[in-house]
C-alpha cells in the first residue's frame, strides 16, 4: 500500500513540473482541488485550476513556504498536504452520509 501511495505522490511532483498548465481535473477529484483552496481560506475559483496552482495548496498545507528561492515543492510536503487533503474530503463525505441523523 505504502508503495502506491509512493508512487502517486512521485508522479504529482514529476508531473507538476513537466505538465504545470494541466487542468487539476484531470488528476484530482474536483472535492479535493477544492477543498485545498478552502482548507487555506482562498476564494475558490469558478473554473478549474491548473495542475500547478493545487500541487502548490497542497504542498503549503503540507509545510512548503514558496519563498522565491524555495524552488518547486518536494515529495514530503506534497505527500503531508495531500493526506489533510484526504481527511478533508472523507469529512465532507461522511457529513453528506449523516446529514439528517443529527
Amino acid at each position: 500500500m505504502a508503495m502506491v501511495i509512493a508512487w502517486r505522490v512521485m508522479y504529482l511532483m514529476r508531473l507538476g513540473r513537466i505538465c504545470p498548465d494541466l487542468p487539476a481535473e484531470l488528476i484530482f477529484d474536483p472535492l479535493e482541488w477544492k477543498s485545498s483552496y478552502g482548507l487555506l481560506d482562498k476564494k475558490i475559483p469558478k473554473k478549474v485550476p491548473t495542475l500547478n496552482a493545487v500541487l502548490r495548496n497542497l504542498a503549503t498545507l503540507g509545510g512548503f513556504l514558496g519563498r522565491k528561492s524555495d524552488g518547486d515543492p518536494g515529495a514530503k510536503s506534497i505527500w503531508i498536504g495531500f493526506q489533510r487533503i484526504q481527511d478533508c474530503v472523507y469529512g465532507i463525505q461522511m457529513a453528506r452520509k449523516l446529514k439528517g441523523v443529527f
